[in-house]
């Protein structure tokens, strides 16, 4: 049928029509930051795509309850707060104004629950206690782990044999192990960190746990969909699916697995050690929201996504161009519109009817210009008046061909010195005055915004 929603599912690589375990209440739970850093360009697509998605069901279904977590209890904020000499409280406090401030400019819709990992602690220490029950975890030196071996199905989500896992990831050592593919479900905490009193003594929940039981707690213990980045899958979803398993006795944990693909530069991975991280509050001031949203969907989801000047120039045109036909509306648009999103979130056959539409408005009536401004509403576009849209464009950018130059070379020997921070600062100082700059086959390029 034409208004059936399929998805790509990860547990079997297959595309399967969506049906949810209850129509009347559909749960879709996506790991959200981990709030020891600014968010970056890369994890600003998950929030997009899963937004999307979350629009997608509720056009479909009378109640769909979206979880999104927050993760404020983790190795990396303990390591950022040292290094950064702040506290962990006004450190997480922090990142999640900052995300929350992304959220709004990128025209994220609130999850339905934002839960928070601290104010879960007394879940979380009810879950292992059940594991520790059941057989599937042991305690050694007020460390808890789950025993990956009594959990036959482990690696289902990775499609992989535990051979395989084990060889092909960074896997925690510890002389505490009974065995090297064991993971943390608690941990005892240094002095100055983190703690809660538990039945193993003062400590901490290891980083995978908190999602099984903030699931469970909103969505049950067995959901729809569940979400995340595709670097989620191994370890982090492997471990969720058999630690919850194997706690609440059932042979389901989510019906359906969704994973994003990264986001490249230069078709490299975006990450620190290759000096290559774009932060989102970075564009701001000098990018619309809406042109980086456009940029996240302009490639299918499942699909890498190369982030370059000429993408931003297109989706800035795009956008300039469809603000010719802008015109508020409330008019429902249908099935026939929205199905290219049905097909496993088809994000560029979307944008694709999107031109068509424009086409059609840009030569037709009011009517049809309607039917185009409710159609880029739905994914989150043209929400901007047209006057806010003009205003924003007349920002002015004040600096010298030779400033970026000198800029430029600083940063090229700062990346040499593997003086990534410096990099970095250096990068952000040029984005502030407008500069978009792109590192290429060993050489460094320029375009003001």
């Amino acid at each position: 049928m034409i208004n059936d929603i399929f998805l790509t599912n990860n547990l079997n690589n297959k595309k399967e029509r969506f049906v949810p375990i209850d129509e009347k209440n559909v749960g879709m739970y996506v790991c959200g930051p981990t709030v020891y850093d600014d968010p970056h360009i890369g994890n600003a697509r998950p929030l997009v795509i899963f937004d999307i998605l979350f629009k997608i069901l509720k056009n479909k279904y009378s109640s769909v309850t979206y979880v999104r977590n927050i993760t404020d209890v983790d190795d990396k904020i303990i390591k950022s707060s040292n290094e950064k000499k702040i506290s962990i409280s006004n450190l997480t406090q922090n990142i999640i104004k900052s995300f929350s401030d992304d959220c709004i400019f990128l025209n994220c819709e609130n999850p339905t629950e934002q839960p928070k990992a601290t104010e879960h602690i007394d879940l979380m220490i009810e879950m292992v206690s059940e594991l520790i029950k059941k057989g599937y975890a042991y305690e050694n030196k007020n460390h808890i782990y789950f025993e990956v071996k009594k959990f036959n199905d482990y690696g289902q989500l990775s499609n992989k044999k535990l051979d395989e896992l084990i060889a092909g990831s960074r896997i925690e050592v510890s002389e505490n192990k009974k065995n090297p593919e064991d993971f943390v479900l608690w941990k005892p905490s240094l002095e100055n960190e983190p703690s809660w009193d538990s039945p193993w003594g003062k400590g901490r929940p290891g980083w995978h746990l908190e999602c099984s039981a903030m699931s469970k707690k909103f969505l049950g213990n067995e959901f729809d969909i569940h979400g995340g980045g595709i670097d989620l899958i191994f370890p982090h979803h492997e471990n969720e699916i058999a630690q919850s398993r194997c706690a609440n006795e059932t042979k389901v944990f989510a019906n359906y697995w969704l994973h994003n693909a990264f986001i490249t530069m230069s078709n490299e991975k975006m990450a620190k050690s290759q000096g290559n991280i774009l932060k989102i509050k970075d564009f701001k001031g000098k990018i619309s929201g809406q042109v980086l949203r456009l940029a996240l969907i302009s490639s299918h989801y499942k699909q890498p996504l190369d982030w370059n000047d000429k993408l931003l120039d297109d989706c800035q045109n795009t956008i300039d161009k469809w603000y010719n036909v802008y015109l508020p509306s409330n008019k429902e648009i249908t099935d026939q519109i929205i199905q290219p999103l049905y097909d496993d979130i088809n994000t560029p056959g979307y944008i694709a009817n999107l031109h068509k539409l424009y086409d059609k408005a840009y030569k037709g009536n009011d009517e049809d210009k309607q039917i185009f401004n409710s159609a880029c509403n739905f994914i989150g576009l043209l929400h901007e008046t047209k006057e806010e849209w003009l205003n924003f464009k007349k920002i002015k950018i004040e600096i010298s061909d030779s400033e970026i130059e000198k800029k430029i070379e600083l940063r090229n020997k700062a990346r040499a010195d593997k003086n990534y921070k410096e990099a970095d600062n250096i990068r952000d100082y040029l984005l502030d005055k407008g500069v978009l700059i792109e590192d290429k086959d060993g050489k460094t390029s320029w375009k003001l915004k």
